[in-house]
């Protein structure tokens, strides 16, 4: 069901028009199935038909934590390296964590047990990472679940684990080096089970997406967006929905003038989108969308023509 409410128009999609300008290339970072097999790459000029690299085999397998490697988020620092993090395990304490300089050869990869201080934590899903220029250090950030933190909305809550409701907030570290990182830390709570987290900046302003993780009594299970002038937030409330229910792990590129979302519609078997030139009205382009066959959700950032041209001759 689509929800039109307050700010948030739902409207009818409209075709690119040609010629728009395109910054791209673009590529996107993905998993298949349950993340075993390890990080996927595909591409794409225009920021609608993406192409499988390495004919959609993995660029990196899996090796710390529970060894998956799902949610991969990547960022590229000032100095031109890539960074990566991802979820490595179900209901691991810890992420994923490693670097490169072209997306082909890696670093040795490193579990940051960033929740390692609560011994209740129940997981640590989807971090993401952002580079914050004002501040030249890097924000990660993550979804967990700690039982009887927030017993307002565990009625309200996700799937159920064992004994426990899944009730998630976002967390986060940040560092400057990759060796040392601050206490980790509540970084947003609007009163929902709230994961998959992503931020973008736009017109001076911090603008974070997240997924509305409420199961009960009715399922939300749709995209929402916070602001906040810092990174570090405080964010403000999320605003109505502007996706379909039942979609999650949303990434965002800029392509001329509009902000593109993609957001990985499990429970229908395909990646969906919608673009915005304000982030208020939006219109639906998921009819538009060709994506990698059995994708499921990660990052789209731009790259380099030589990037792209490396990850090309990748066999």
């Amino acid at each position: 069901m689509l929800r039109a409410i307050a700010i948030v128009t739902i409207m009818a999609a409209a075709v690119v028009p040609a010629g728009q300008a395109a910054d791209g290339p673009y590529v996107f970072s993905y998993f298949k199935g349950n993340g075993e097999d390890g990080l996927h790459l595909a591409c794409s000029d225009d920021g609608l038909t993406w192409t499988t690299l390495k004919g959609d085999r993995s660029f990196l397998t899996p090796q710390v934590g529970t060894k998956l490697m799902r949610d991969p988020c990547v960022c590229q620092g000032p100095d031109g390296t890539f960074h990566m993090v991802w979820t490595t395990g179900w209901h691991d304490n810890g992420i994923g964590l490693a670097h490169s300089k072209d997306l082909i050869h890696w670093s040795e990869q490193r579990w940051i047990k960033v929740m390692g201080h609560e011994p209740d934590a129940q997981n640590c899903w989807a971090p993401e990472i952002y580079y914050d220029a004002p501040t030249k250090q890097y924000l990660i950030y993550w979804s967990t679940t700690i039982p009887g933190r927030f017993p307002k909305t565990e009625q309200h809550g996700g799937d159920q684990v064992g004994k426990v409701t899944l009730n998630h907030r976002i967390y986060y570290v940040t560092t400057a080096d990759f060796k040392t990182y601050s206490d980790t830390k509540l970084f947003y709570d609007d009163g929902f089970n709230v994961i998959d987290a992503t931020i973008v900046k736009d017109a001076g302003k911090y603008i974070m997406f997240v997924k509305d993780e409420t199961k009960a009594p009715v399922a939300k299970k749709d995209i929402r967006i916070a602001t906040s002038d810092r990174a570090e937030g405080p964010y403000s409330p999320a605003s109505p929905a502007f996706t379909p229910d039942w979609v999650e792990g949303p990434t965002a590129l800029k392509i001329g003038d509009y902000w593109y979302v993609y957001y990985d519609a499990y429970t229908r078997g395909r990646m969906e989108g919608a673009r915005s030139r304000d982030l208020k009205q939006w219109e639906l382009i998921t009819e538009q969308l060709t994506f990698p066959k059995g994708i499921r959700h990660g990052t789209a950032f731009r790259v380099s023509p030589e990037i792209l041209a490396g990850l090309k001759a990748v066999k």
